[in-house]
């Protein structure tokens, strides 16, 4: 059934396959996902066509200094017929939440936006009312050396279970994009899955077996990268969880009922790469944050056998 979505969804995205993957590992772990890459390579595209192809209600928001917190979470409005107040729905009422640059807005809107993903609910006016179920907030984010952005406090990145960049497409498949070959009309795409199945593939996901020794394994890597001289700040215990939930979806996408070492390596980068902080001697000898924690997992790993 993963397959189906994977094929669907490539009917628009080319050449992309891991980043689908990785979209959909965050939405059988209940998590949230940050595209961060440059402006035109397919973020919006991606997140609109896995809602059709999930048969999931999609809002998006285009997050501009102008955004206020309530057009995230609602607001009560007055209705002269009923004199009384009613409530308004805000854009994160839905399943997939669109937050199309997400650095753009004020740090106000964007702590207001983290704060339902911590959730999974908004209160307005002392009346708290929960998102729809499953809910994922897939969130588009430009380099910080974009003018207009504000970077994403390091606090909140971490509420992302997920960090993927999309990247430029190779030669052959710009080409195809210039042609047109294989690429479909997002109207086009077929739902493939509904809410009743997500929640039965999120609890199949969740029960994917963890031996004690994997349990430890990962524990050591985040404690690993507390001590190392190649981070200023290592993996938080959220990020710990985040590992252990990735590599779980990693193992259930390839049709295992249980982890391996090689799913937590696969899954490091992905889950972790933006909750860390490199020292500068780790810059300055060329390490970015993908390649010190590799390492970092390697070498814990090597020493446990």
């Amino acid at each position: 059934m993963i397959d189906k979505v994977v094929t669907e969804v490539k009917k628009v995205i080319q050449g992309k396959d891991e980043i689908i993957k990785g979209v959909l590992s965050a939405l059988l772990c209940g998590g949230h996902v940050l595209l961060e890459d440059v402006p035109g390579v397919g973020k919006t595209t991606l997140a609109i066509a896995m809602s059709r192809v999930l048969g999931l209600q999609c809002n998006r928001i285009q997050f501009t200094p102008d955004v206020m917190p309530t057009d995230v979470t609602g607001f009560s409005m007055y209705n002269k017929k009923t004199d009384s107040f009613e409530y308004v729905p805000g854009s994160v009422m839905c399943n997939i939440l669109l937050a199309d640059e997400i650095n753009r807005t004020s740090p106000k809107t964007q702590a207001a936006l983290l704060q339902v993903m911590e959730e999974g609910k908004v209160t307005v006016d002392g009346e708290t009312r929960n998102v729809p179920k499953p809910f994922v907030v897939i969130a588009t984010q430009n380099p910080y050396g974009s003018a207009g952005t504000q970077r994403l406090p390091q606090s909140q990145t971490d509420r992302f279970l997920m960090r993927l960049s999309m990247g430029y497409p190779d030669r052959e498949g710009e080409i195809n994009i210039l042609k047109g070959k294989g690429m479909s009309n997002i109207d086009s795409l077929t739902e493939v899955l509904n809410k009743d199945d997500i929640a039965r593939l999120q609890a199949e996901c969740d029960s994917v077996y963890v031996s004690e020794e994997l349990y430890g394994m990962m524990t050591d890597i985040s404690a690993a990268t507390r001590v190392s001289d190649m981070f200023d700040m290592g993996i938080s215990p959220r990020g710990t969880l985040a590992i252990l939930k990735c590599a779980k979806a990693t193992a259930y996408m390839e049709g295992r009922d249980y982890i391996v070492p090689e799913d937590i390596i696969a899954v490091i980068e992905p889950s972790c790469a933006h909750r860390v902080e490199l020292s500068e001697s780790a810059k300055l000898s060329g390490y970015d944050s993908a390649r010190a924690l590799d390492e970092v997992a390697r070498k814990v790993m090597r020493d446990s056998r």
